[in-house]
């Protein structure tokens, strides 16, 4: 099982910002721990954290198709809530990547929402 993953961002309340509501507002994450650099949030025993990057590293932004993580994907309690959220994406003024293939863009028979956070890591919700 998974324990944790932490992730390095750019600004963090900004990253907060989203984050904390995708995660304790639409898929049942908890606020686990805040400090002054950092955050992390808990879904049973797995949590996810995010910490300030150091000034010195920022002068190189993240792209998910170099080395390291590609994405995060998480489970949709069904197709009606990727629906909810994909709509909740737009009033957000958040991105739908691969809109043309929405919400199929993993296949056939897999019901998603592709989008980004504000450092551009891609982000998966999905019902299948």
């Amino acid at each position: 099982m998974l324990h944790h993953v932490e992730i390095y961002v750019s600004d963090l309340a900004r990253s907060r910002a989203f984050w904390q509501w995708l995660l304790c507002e639409e898929l049942g994450y908890k606020v686990h721990q805040e400090w002054p650099k950092g955050i992390d949030f808990i879904f049973g025993e797995t949590y996810i954290v995010f910490i300030q990057a150091e000034e010195k590293h920022l002068d190189t932004t993240y792209n998910r198709c170099r080395t390291g993580l590609n994405h995060l994907a998480f489970h949709g309690r069904s197709k009606s809530h990727v629906d909810d959220l994909t709509a909740k994406l737009h009033e957000r003024g958040i991105t739908i990547l691969y809109p043309d293939r929405h919400p199929y863009a993993g296949g056939p028979d897999y019901y998603a929402v592709f989008f980004e956070d504000p450092d551009r890591i891609k982000v998966e919700v999905t019902a299948s």
